[in-house]
């Protein structure tokens, strides 16, 4: 790692810091996402890296837990002098000021990165994300719709989304000063480097298109500096930072891992969208045999030998195996599961995080006693707690399945998991057939 990181993201979840690495992967830069902040160690062992990301998981934690997770990342960061330092958000700004608070990052990250705005750009238009005017829109099922009127969003359990102008929603979260970039001030001027000039804390960029994105990547790329530019954003960053590399003449040809063909898989979801929801049914049709988390059995402090020997038995008639949660956000199990845990005493703020190591711990006892190649989570919290279970240091993109969501090679300090084949998808991404589509790559290979 001699020469300089042209970036060193962290996502604020699991899922979404996939997402973020395989835009990178995609243009042809070697990137790997360290699950941890990577020591030195852990970065002397991988050659020609150009990117890397640190998978984070506090889009789910209030602002004391943040603040302890981030720290020791943006001092890394600070160390390694990457051009860029990136706070990767979801495309759909999950975040309030109590949980997840986007606000209070950018707060505290002045501490570690000075000088100029904050750049701030929300918008995918590759994963149907749309920022005008300030205001975000999101597509669903070829729909646009505004941010509080989204069919998911606005009814998100933990971070609803009642607010789509994204500067009102972020300045309930910090006192920090909000500009915007509107498209018409990039139809009207050329990428100036002196917008990063701007008095504003935080500037909002909006983007519609591609040619929106190039003119944000040439805007920031030109402004580069010996100290990193820190920015807040989605993986819009990294498809328009990437795709200026990459013309650049910055990318590298890199030999990949082949993907492997198997015969037995586990699904893990935690995840209670409505696209998960279908994306359950289509699994049930293609032959998944579903097996929905006794909540019962949640408040064991032991890992459930009888329940883990189901599983066990499962996979070994069925090949195909579902352990979910709920199906969909309506689902009445939610509520009884909620009900069931708070009348343990687990505060409501407390559940997400309570489920999440469960499913965590069982998941790993599951996968060591089976010998399985493949795991797909399903749901970004869950994700987190569940790679950490396994040891899982760090992530390199195998196979591009669908947007957002690829195969990945793991790398573990646990040789049981060292090589483990792991897609993990946030609860939006990942189309209708995802989880036979992950079951099924690598059968060309071989």
């Amino acid at each position: 790692m001699d020469n300089r990181l042209l970036l060193a993201f962290y996502g604020d979840d699991f899922t979404g810091s996939t997402d973020a690495m395989e835009a990178l992967d995609r243009f042809g830069l070697r990137t790997i996402l360290f699950l941890e902040v990577p020591t030195t160690k852990m970065l002397n062992r991988f050659e020609g890296v150009q990117c890397i990301g640190v998978a984070g998981t506090v889009r789910a934690k209030d602002t004391t837990e943040m603040e302890k997770e981030l720290i020791p990342v943006w001092e890394q960061f600070k160390q390694l002098r990457p051009y860029f330092v990136h706070y990767k958000i979801c495309s759909t700004f999950d975040s309030s000021p109590e949980v997840g608070s986007i606000g209070y990052v950018s707060t505290l990250s002045k501490n570690y990165f000075a000088g100029k705005t904050y750049p701030l750009l929300a918008a995918t238009p590759d994963l149907g994300r749309y920022t005008v005017f300030g205001n975000h829109f999101a597509n669903f099922h070829d729909t646009v719709f505004r941010l509080d009127e989204h069919p998911v969003m606005s009814r998100h359990p933990v971070t609803p989304m009642n607010e789509a102008d994204l500067g009102k929603h972020l300045q309930k979260q910090t006192d920090q000063t909000i500009g915007n970039v509107t498209v018409l001030d990039m139809e009207k001027n050329e990428p100036d480097p002196s917008v990063l000039e701007d008095t504003k804390d935080i500037t909002v960029f909006d983007a519609m298109e591609e040619k929106h994105m190039d003119w944000f990547a040439e805007l920031t790329w030109a402004s580069k500096q010996e100290e990193p530019q820190f920015m807040i954003g989605s993986s819009g960053i990294e498809y328009a930072l990437a795709s200026k590399w990459k013309r650049e003449g910055l990318s590298q040809p890199q030999q990949k891992k082949e993907t492997d063909h198997i015969d037995k898989m586990l699904v893990v979801s935690g995840s209670v969208s409505d696209v998960t929801k279908r994306q359950l049914e289509l699994a049930e049709q293609a032959g998944f045999h579903m097996v929905q988390v006794p909540y019962k059995l949640l408040s064991e402090d032991e890992v459930p030998e009888s329940f883990i020997q189901e599983m066990l038995d499962a996979l070994e008639e069925h090949k195909k195996v579902v352990l979910y949660t709920a199906k969909g956000p309506s689902d009445p199990v939610i509520e009884h599961t909620k009900n069931y845990l708070q009348d343990m005493g687990i505060a409501q703020e407390e559940i997400g995080i309570f489920l999440g190591k469960r499913l965590g711990e069982w998941t790993k006892s599951i996968m060591e006693k089976a010998t399985l190649r493949r795991l797909i989570i399903s749901g970004g919290d869950t994700s987190g707690f569940v790679t950490s279970q396994l040891g899982i240091y760090g992530l390199e993109v195998l196979e591009s399945i669908a947007p957002g969501a690829p195969l990945c090679h793991a790398y573990s300090e646990d040789e049981r998991f060292n090589g483990l084949e792991i897609a993990l998808k946030s609860g939006q991404l990942g189309g209708e057939a995802f989880f036979e589509n992950v079951y099924l790559a690598g059968k060309d290979n071989h």
